[in-house]
């Protein structure tokens, strides 16, 4: 933990202090949040919302694909073949977990689509009526 240098006069507060103190509380939580604001109402592409799930899966798929190959290589070949049926089945552990996270991660991403769709159709209505 790193402890601020005091300032010469020991009571004077460090620029950084004053910077906290003096600055819009509302705003800086609004832009330090990381979340999307209900605010903004930019669509973005299928990928911009999908493509973490999609690289997730695709490399559980292959690392899955990589212990099926060194599994049936310890059936297959006599040397090293205790390295073989250990490490296997990490692989296949680790791909296949990695291929089920991705693809319970895409109905959780559509979920909260549909909550934020709701919720800016709420706020255009609110803003609607009470803006009369």
């Amino acid at each position: 933990m790193e402890i601020p240098a005091k300032s010469p006069e020991g009571s004077e507060k460090s620029p950084q202090c004053k910077e906290l103190i003096t600055s819009d509380t509302g705003s800086t939580l609004c832009t330090s949040s990381r979340s999307e604001s209900v605010w903004t109402s930019a669509s973005r592409s299928k990928w911009d919302i999908y493509h973490k799930p999609v690289i997730v899966v695709s490399v559980g798929v292959a690392i899955f694909l990589f212990g099926v190959v060194i599994t049936s290589l310890s059936c297959f070949l006599t040397n090293n073949k205790k390295v073989y049926k250990m490490s296997g089945p990490a692989f296949l552990s680790l791909g296949l977990m990695l291929l089920v996270c991705g693809l319970v991660w895409i109905p959780i991403i559509r979920k909260k689509q549909k909550q934020r769709q709701k919720s800016q159709f709420l706020q255009s209505l609110k803003s609607f009526f009470f803006n009369r």
